[in-house]
């Protein structure tokens, strides 16, 4: 996958694995904030910010959904990786003085236009700070946030994802799938030993029956209301059967064979802020020919046919 070092891209790409083959994710660096004051440094403005995304990334996903639920397209400016990795995350369109070079341009020299020396891995998603010219974020649960509330003077403020009553069931639920599905699924494609893929694959299916069970009785996560914890959770969702059953060998079941998890990704889907922020051929792309140690050869399946717009019936519970 490659990485910077001292400002310089490397094919070198250090193990994410531990000594028993568990996959290991990486801290994101840049953990500023944007605020509605400006208190800390950054302050909410139009046109001041910009979002560098690439459309099979959950985590980016998560930014796009967000932005648009708050209404934010014409406040915060996006970029999405759209060519292939080219060191790293790559693209057709630049921004400011950060251009191209030879017709692509690499995500990379965002990081290096931040921090000439930088050192580690190239992420997605990234906030930019077109004022100031440095990165305020690159950590997705932390942009959220930020997106939530930081911009509520040009969005749409009564669209509130977080909200103070729910969040502490909020966090404790976003931890257990954090931990068991949407790192989980990589947990499994990334593992480097039968028991460390076994082990992961359990405890995703296992969370998974756990939270098949919860919406039986309840349209969303918590609180009967729509909050990050389903954002969080649709993304991984979205690409389950389509990716992660068969890319990152998640087969005990598909999410299709659950009534409720799919009725509730169908329910999502059929959502402003949802179904157009979803590209499912440039999801599959993203990993099946983006990642050669899962996938040498790089061929992209042509399936499965997913209907994500037949109906839920998700209308009872509220």
């Amino acid at each position: 996958m490659g990485m910077l070092v001292e400002g310089r891209w490397t094919e070198v790409d250090p193990p994410r694995a531990a000594s028993d083959g568990t996959f290991v994710r990486p801290a994101s660096t840049f953990r500023d904030t944007v605020t509605a004051d400006g208190s800390n440094g950054f302050r909410a403005e139009p046109g001041r910010y910009h979002l560098f995304l690439a459309p099979s990334c959950p985590w980016a996903h998560r930014t796009a959904i967000v932005r648009a639920l708050k209404g934010l397209e014409t406040v915060i400016s996006m970029t999405q990786a759209d060519l292939p990795r080219s060191e790293g995350w790559a693209g057709s369109q630049g921004l400011d003085d950060l251009q191209p070079r030879d017709g692509v341009f690499r995500f990379h020299q965002v990081y290096t236009a931040a921090r000439a020396d930088f050192t580690g891995r190239v992420t997605v998603p990234i906030l930019w700070d077109r004022q100031r010219r440095t990165i305020v974020n690159n950590e997705s649960s932390e942009i959220i946030r930020i997106l939530n509330s930081a911009f509520d003077a040009w969005g749409d403020a009564a669209v509130d994802l977080y909200p103070a009553a729910l969040r502490g069931e909020i966090d404790a639920l976003n931890a257990v799938i954090y931990e068991k599905v949407n790192n989980g699924v990589y947990r499994c494609g990334f593992a480097r030993s039968q028991q460390a893929y076994e082990t992961a694959c359990r405890a995703l299916f296992a969370t998974l029956d756990e939270l098949e069970r919860r919406l039986a009785a309840a349209r969303y996560l918590v609180g009967q209301r729509l909050t990050e914890a389903d954002v969080r959770l649709f993304v991984t969702l979205v690409r389950f059967d389509a990716v992660y059953h068969g890319h990152f060998k998640c087969n005990l079941r598909r999410i299709e064979d659950y009534p409720n998890l799919s009725g509730y990704l169908r329910d999502l889907y059929q959502r402003r802020g949802f179904r157009d922020t979803v590209d499912l051929e440039a999801i599959k792309r993203g990993y099946y020919a983006g990642q050669p140690q899962v996938n040498p050869t790089g061929i992209v399946p042509i399936g499965p046919l997913l209907d994500f717009d037949r109906p839920h019936g998700r209308e009872r519970l509220g």
